[in-house]
């Protein structure tokens, strides 16, 4: 966990990222944006995170905002509506309408923490539950996510860099599964990335 004595490196912000060149053309609607946000951001966000109330419903520590997410029946609790996203969000939130990458603004945000060795199985997100784009911000550690076409069975593997942002729409969102093995490093492009703790967080737009 990122704190006072393990902070955020600052000197990242023009690092170029591993994904120049990566054709992802082959999944329709999905978009990755690296250094979508700066390392003082980043830093101001895991503090942010942290200095709120951690959740222990799965192995992984999650936090809910706007309307409370049921894990285990893959459902929406209409009746849990929390509250507005919290602040700190809304710059963000705007960051990405400004680059026109959504349609609508986001009511719900699930916060998760994955520690090294850390997971979540392939899935699609709720259909029912949550509108046609879905977009992922990476905080403190890269993570190699895995994508799955659910028909073909495809797979097509992108490494999450920290401050990257992942954007999920059409083909991407409905046609492909997504995931995150659970290990303690990841191989990619002939690198060896080892996991620190990794914080993403996932904005959604509710179906009603």
């Amino acid at each position: 966990m990122y704190d006072l004595f393990n902070p955020v490196p600052e000197n990242l912000d023009d690092i170029p990222s591993i994904n120049e060149g990566v054709n992802l053309s082959a999944i329709n609607g999905l978009k990755y944006i690296p250094n979508f946000i700066t390392c003082a951001e980043e830093k101001n966000l895991i503090n942010e995170v942290n200095s709120a109330t951690w959740l222990n419903d799965l192995k992984r520590r999650v936090q809910h905002y706007g309307y409370k997410y049921d894990y285990r029946a893959r459902a929406l609790n209409y009746s849990m509506y929390l509250g507005d996203l919290p602040e700190w969000a809304a710059p963000f939130i705007k960051r990405i309408s400004r680059e026109n990458l959504i349609k609508k603004d986001p009511d719900q945000l699930i916060v998760n923490e994955y520690l090294p060795g850390q997971g979540i199985a392939n899935h699609v997100d709720c259909q029912p539950c949550f509108d046609e784009t879905i977009f992922s911000l990476s905080l403190g550690s890269t993570c190699l996510m895995d994508f799955v076409n659910v028909q073909s069975k495809d797979v097509m593997a992108l490494l999450l860099e920290p401050r990257s942002l992942l954007v999920m729409s059409g083909e991407a969102r409905y046609g492909w599964s997504h995931g995150i093995a659970g290990r303690k490093s990841d191989e990619y492009k002939g690198q060896n990335f080892p996991r620190s703790t990794r914080i993403s967080l996932t904005f959604r737009k509710v179906i009603f």
